[in-house]
């Protein structure tokens, strides 16, 4: 048969490499089938749009209570001011390299390099080896970086803004006659957002504000701290 002839004629360290190879490379493409048909997941990088519930009111009553946490305290959804670095979840800090599918995918490559390059010196093939398997665990790290990324903006809702503190980028006229933009943390990542008011003053630039409501599809309803 081809594949004994083709097992036989390896040398023994390529018939190792084959033994990573093959194997990784079936659980890979059952991994991607199962993502494909949707029984899959994204390494566990939620979006949490699932967890929103439905009779949350387009608007926030005047009586939201006072304990709303500062701008500048760390509450665990705007810690810390927006002059200091701001967490980036899809940044290079945001990629997950050593993941269950990033592996499979370095032994899968490790593997395959290893066997296309039977015949030249071991020391070598392994080097190239497991530089190659490096580079496609960094590749497809930035790979689902950014697939998430498109996804998480895609099914941002505005409504999980509420409550959260912020700072206006551009002054937000009062009394709802026009509309400003604001710097907010919304589902795990600074975004920048249209704002009204039913503040009888306008909201400067640089003023800590809290969202009290959302109004439309793409502004929120905002007040000064």
């Amino acid at each position: 048969m081809f594949i004994v002839d083709w097992w036989n004629s390896l040398s023994t360290a390529s018939q190792v490499f084959a033994c990573f190879a093959i194997p990784a490379t079936l659980v890979l493409l059952i991994q991607t089938v199962l993502l494909l048909i949707g029984l899959g997941n994204s390494d566990g990088m939620g979006d949490g749009v699932d967890d929103i519930p439905d009779d949350i009111p387009d608007d926030i009553p005047d009586d939201i209570p006072d304990d709303i946490p500062d701008a500048d305290t760390p509450d665990g959804v705007f810690g810390g001011d927006m002059e200091a670095e701001a967490p980036d979840t899809f940044g290079l800090d945001g990629l997950r390299i050593f993941t269950l599918r990033g592996i499979i995918a370095f032994f899968v490559v490790f593997g395959w390099v290893g066997v296309v390059m039977d015949g030249v010196e071991l020391w070598i093939t392994l080097l190239v080896a497991t530089l190659s398997g490096f580079a496609m665990m960094l590749a497809l790290a930035f790979l689902f970086r950014w697939v998430m990324k498109l996804r998480n903006d895609g099914n941002a809702d505005n409504r999980n803004a509420i409550g959260t503190s912020g700072k206006v980028y551009l002054t937000v006229p009062p009394a709802r006659t026009g509309e400003g933009k604001v710097s907010v943390m919304l589902q795990g990542t600074y975004v920048e957002r249209g704002a009204v008011t039913d503040d009888e003053e306008a909201i400067p630039t640089g003023s800590e504000i809290v969202v009290v409501g959302v109004s439309g599809q793409t502004n929120l309803v905002v007040r000064k701290k």
